[in-house]
């Protein structure tokens, strides 16, 4: 039987990242996310649902989330579902949560919302970076026609 774990979410931090160093050096956060959806109830009004969801980022997603996410900071993570189990005082105790593997700050530059401060820079430094690569790539891209020659219509 196939399986396929994969989680997609966006939403607003809950509050400022824990960043911490297990024993091998390996950089951990914590983050508390919040993801709202709206939906019509029975009676057709309109209902909004915040989910608040647990999430762990490791190595340098986990370094760059501490550096440049606050408090309502918008975020996209992308990552799988992880089910911890543990015992304490003879009672079983287990939690859902998510396994961070990729993340997108969201939000505009400073002034708006979204996060801000250091997140600022950030992004205007990966949107330079972004710009650039993309020059790169484009000027050594081989050159592609957008209209193909009449004769190779497949009808």
């Amino acid at each position: 039987m196939a399986s396929y774990n994969r989680v997609v979410l966006v939403g607003n931090l809950t509050r400022d990242p824990e960043l911490r160093y297990i024993s091998s050096g390996t950089a951990v956060t914590e983050i508390g996310l919040a993801v709202n959806d709206r939906r019509k109830n029975q009676s057709g009004e309109w209902v909004d649902e915040t989910q608040f969801i647990e999430i762990t980022l490791w190595a340098r997603t986990a370094e760059v989330a501490s550096e440049y996410l606050s408090k309502g900071s918008s975020v996209l993570i992308e990552g799988r579902l992880k089910l911890d189990r543990w015992e304490k005082d003879g009672e079983k105790h287990s939690k859902l949560r998510v396994v961070g593997e990729k993340m997108q700050m969201l939000g505009g530059r400073s002034g708006t919302a979204g996060g801000g401060g250091p997140a600022s820079s950030a992004t205007t430094a990966t949107t330079a970076t972004s710009a650039t690569t993309a020059t790169s790539v484009a000027e050594h891209a081989p050159h592609v026609d957008t209209e193909p020659p009449p004769d190779d219509i497949p009808f």
